[in-house]
């Protein structure tokens, strides 16, 4: 977005500028320079080694509702302590009542049931806050930036590898990297604030549904009318010849320009798409009519799988999208006014990994980004997929009458369904376009 100064023959111009104090000027000035900025090496070694602790064995995998999901919560607490952000949820102190960065909540939904723990299990999301400049707008507006720090942990339930058994799934890109995306843009806004507070959310229960997203906005430290935007990372930790994708583009109408300006400099290949629904923790937020946007880099042959290592992480790549994504969240921050959201009615289905048991049986490969359809890297035997003709190397791309453009279209159109619906898939084998017909089956069964 392009600034014109003003002409010096504008009288009133002028007139006002010299009626703004000095003082006043000064502070704008200081606030200009980015006392969190740090050289693009820095930046990619502090999100390594985040990334690198998320993804270790000892926290095996961050399943929520265990050990090591609870030792990452207590980790980011104290990132955030370290970090000087302020605490928001209401604890308990000895004969008092405090802050703390701990929102605790009892996790329920139908893949727990499902696993034999219908009555769900105690987690955390962790919620801090960098502070705004602007006093007028303190308590009153802000923008929450988001990821998701639970992963598959142990279970196989969700995982594309089911014959690795109970391996360790560790999530470094799904989503110890928007964790560690997250925890860096905290940093910045700690060290230089914008004009609006910033809300840093790590969210648990993600792949079990949206879980912990879905509390917050039910439970949200701060009124959900006062939350400007909502800014997601799921899965930043893979960029492939400069491609980055951002969903909720049209959840603004200012987003377009916005994320193009931010981008002049930097010059990533950014695909934006208008979608505010979807299957990660954004979703749970546009439902509530709060423009969002998602900063993606594309699923790839790891993902749901044990391979998915810090060693596989393109560091310097994450360091780049976090300085695009720095620019949208200020620019959101210091702006003078709100957004002009855009609403769109929710889709009748529910997102994906929101505990729908439909199953197809297919095995996603999304390697190669530039595919349109969702690209098959296998079928699971004796699935439904199977049992339609479908194989590794077919791409689908219809599927219920529904275009399938991505991963994200595929997943609402087959959530869409449910379990014993005859539904006819358009698939390209080689070239050629074919049709199946499938009868959908049951997880689990």
């Amino acid at each position: 977005m392009r600034m014109t100064l003003p002409h010096p023959s504008a009288p009133r111009a002028l007139i006002a500028l010299r009626a703004v104090p000095l003082a006043a000027l000064l502070l704008a000035a200081c606030r200009t320079v980015d006392r969190g900025a740090a050289s693009p090496r820095d930046a990619a070694d502090r999100i390594r080694r985040d990334i690198a602790y998320l993804a270790d064995d000892r926290l095996e995998g961050r399943g929520t509702g265990t050990a090591g999901n609870d030792s990452a919560a207590a980790w980011l607490a104290r990132r955030h302590r370290e970090l000087k952000l302020q605490p928001m949820i209401t604890g308990s102190c000895p004969e008092a009542r405090c802050l703390t960065y701990i929102q605790g909540f009892t996790a329920r939904g139908a893949e727990l049931a499902h696993a034999g723990k219908p009555e769900g299990v105690a987690t955390q999301n962790v919620v801090a806050m960098a502070p705004g400049w602007d006093r007028a707008l303190a308590g009153k507006e802000v923008v929450v930036i988001g990821a998701h720090f639970d992963h598959l942990g142990r279970s196989p339930a969700n995982a594309l590898d089911p014959q690795a058994k109970d391996a360790i799934r560790n999530g470094a890109d799904d989503n110890a990297s928007g964790t560690a995306a997250v925890l860096e843009l905290a940093r910045r806004f700690a060290a230089n604030p914008a004009r609006r507070a910033i809300v840093v959310v790590h969210f648990t229960g993600e792949e079990l549904g949206l879980l912990g997203s879905q509390w917050f906005v039910e439970h949200a430290p701060v009124p959900l009318e006062g939350i400007v935007a909502m800014v997601n990372f799921d899965m930043v930790g893979r960029l492939r010849n400069d491609r980055l994708i951002v969903y909720g583009a049209a959840t603004a109408r200012e987003f377009p320009a916005l994320i193009d300006s931010a981008n002049a400099e930097l010059k990533l290949r950014i695909n934006a798409f208008g979608d505010g629904f979807g299957p990660s923790d954004h979703s749970a937020f546009y439902a509530k009519g709060i423009p969002v946007l998602h900063f993606f880099t594309d699923l790839h042959e790891d993902y749901h799988r044990a391979t998915d290592d810090v060693e596989r992480i393109d560091a310097a790549g994450e360091a780049r999208v976090v300085a695009v994504a720095e620019r949208v969240v200020r620019a959101i921050a210091d702006r003078p006014g709100r957004l002009s959201a855009v609403r769109v009615a929710a889709p009748t289905m529910a997102p994906a990994r929101e505990g729908s048991n439909v199953y197809l049986g297919t095995i996603p490969d999304m390697a190669s980004s530039d595919v349109p359809g969702l690209r098959l890297t296998g079928v699971r035997a004796g699935s439904p997929a199977d049992k339609g003709g479908l194989a590794a190397g077919d791409v689908i791309v219809g599927f219920a009458g529904r275009t399938v453009k991505d991963l994200y279209s595929y997943s609402e159109a087959l959530y869409a369904q449910k379990p014993g619906d005859d539904v006819e898939v358009v698939y390209l084998r080689g070239g050629a376009r074919r049709t199946t017909r499938v009868t959908l089956g049951t997880r689990g069964q």
